[in-house]
């Protein structure tokens, strides 16, 4: 973690404190709703995103449906990871403690390898893996130092398998980012002076700004991004291990995808 956030001095929160958590991509999509659904639940929030005028709307929003919530906005862009760091850090000072982070942010951007669009490739790549990983660098420190935490890890029902086509690069990072927080979740399963939870999401076809250029009759168990974050939301309270969401049809077609030959998972896809 920079110097800046090594400096920050954590509090320890009274029993009855409001839950505060930090999410990143939070400007548009799965990242403002999940803000929207967590503030109706009572939640404090620190919301991270490049786009500040977005936030700064998101901020009022909230605050005329639930004056009684505290929110505060940072402008992040999730591939400077010192950035990450600073902001992270930032955050956890002037609320005082982190309880949760959701590692959100991300790009969907891609094209089928080797047709002359690596830098789509790269770019998806650099945000999804590095920019998840500097998040989870600098959330895990924070937690580390308080001794307590939810990190949260938005994945992807994609990193079942590997995808062919515009969906190759993505799906390969959204299974780095699964793979990330099990290794996280392993080592807090032997670590007594640490109560930190690990939670991976795996999201199915959800409405969101991300994929609002898809074609949705091709999918046809897409959902709108109310109901496909509400329950996202109910797995990250229950402090899910793993959650493919919503259940239907993505615990059963999850399983499938796991085990069938390709050639029919790529119909199921």
């Amino acid at each position: 973690m920079s110097q800046h956030a090594s400096k920050v001095v954590l509090r320890s929160p009274p029993e009855d404190a409001d839950m505060i958590t930090l999410i990143t991509g939070a400007s548009s999509g799965l990242g403002a709703e999940m803000a929207r659904q967590l503030a109706a639940k009572g939640e404090d929030l620190a919301l991270c995103a490049r786009r500040t005028e977005r936030l700064d709307e998101l901020k009022a929003e909230i605050a005329a449906a639930h004056p009684e919530r505290r929110v505060e906005t940072y402008a992040l862009d999730v591939d400077d990871h010192e950035a990450v760091d600073r902001v992270f850090a930032q955050a956890a000072a002037d609320f005082g403690h982190l309880d949760r982070v959701v590692v959100n942010a991300g790009l969907g951007k891609g094209a089928p390898i080797g047709t002359g669009r690596a830098d789509a490739n790269r770019a998806t790549a650099y945000t999804n893996v590095l920019g998840a990983l500097a998040q989870t660098e600098a959330a895990m420190a924070i937690f580390r130092a308080q001794k307590r935490g939810h990190l949260v890890m938005i994945s992807s029902m994609s990193a079942m398998r590997g995808l062919p086509k515009t969906g190759t690069t993505y799906a390969a990072t959204k299974a780095f980012v699964a793979h990330l927080a099990e290794g996280i979740r392993h080592e807090m399963l032997g670590a007594r002076d640490l109560d930190i939870d690990v939670s991976t999401i795996y999201p199915g076809y959800i409405a969101s700004e991300m994929n609002d250029k898809v074609d949705k009759a091709k999918l046809p168990f897409m959902v709108d991004t109310a109901t496909g974050v509400k329950a996202i939301v109910e797995a990250i309270e229950k402090r899910a291990e793993n959650a493919r969401v919503p259940a239907w049809p993505w615990l059963p077609m999850g399983t499938a995808m796991r085990h069938l030959p390709l050639s029919v998972v790529r119909r199921l896809t």
